[in-house]
């Protein structure tokens, strides 16, 4: 049985709560039997042996739950590490379709159309496919890709400009086609 006094002693070092859980015992331990002669000495090694036995769960509990926090700010480091990776795919794939969609227009075959008057060339425009003639129009100086577009048909020169501008369009998803 514990002491009132011996509940007092405990509840210096191990701390408050565990000292009021101590202090409720032996108030009812008291109560219940005649006060006996206790050693200071014995009492000191109660209190140490409490103190022993209650730190090592409390340091687990206190271990189990920073895993926890770690566990979830993992996660969440993870989730976004893939979200930055689609986005790198989408943004490489597009690079890369912009890039072949460039290429597409010859420098040979642009030279040609950049020594046509805009009426011929605009005619001829009019019938290859729209993705290599908004390639063509994209590598010509714009004074001269404005005269080409003015002699188009104004549907045709509609989505040809639609296409250039999402060809430099930074923001333009891969699940957007150009044509």
């Amino acid at each position: 049985m514990i002491s009132i006094v011996t509940a007092r002693k405990m509840l210096l070092p191990c701390g408050l709560a565990t000292g009021a859980l101590l202090l409720s015992f032996g108030v009812a331990a008291a109560q219940d039997a005649a006060k006996p002669t206790v050693d200071p000495a014995s009492s000191q090694d109660e209190i140490k042996q409490f103190c022993t036995n209650i730190a090592d769960p409390a340091r687990d509990q206190r271990y189990l739950l920073q895993k926890q926090e770690l566990d979830k700010l993992q996660a969440d480091v993870d989730q976004r590490i893939a979200t930055m990776e689609k986005r790198k795919a989408e943004y490489e794939d597009w690079l890369k379709r912009r890039d072949d969609f460039l290429k597409t227009a010859d420098l040979g075959l642009v030279d040609i159309y950049k020594n046509m008057k805009p009426d011929a060339a605009a005619a001829s425009l009019n019938d290859v496919r729209i993705t290599v003639a908004a390639a063509i129009i994209m590598k010509l100086s714009s004074r001269q890709s404005s005269l080409i577009l003015a002699e188009m048909d104004a549907h045709k020169a509609a989505v040809i400009t639609n296409i250039i501008a999402s060809a430099s369009d930074p923001n333009t998803s891969k699940s957007k086609d150009p044509s």
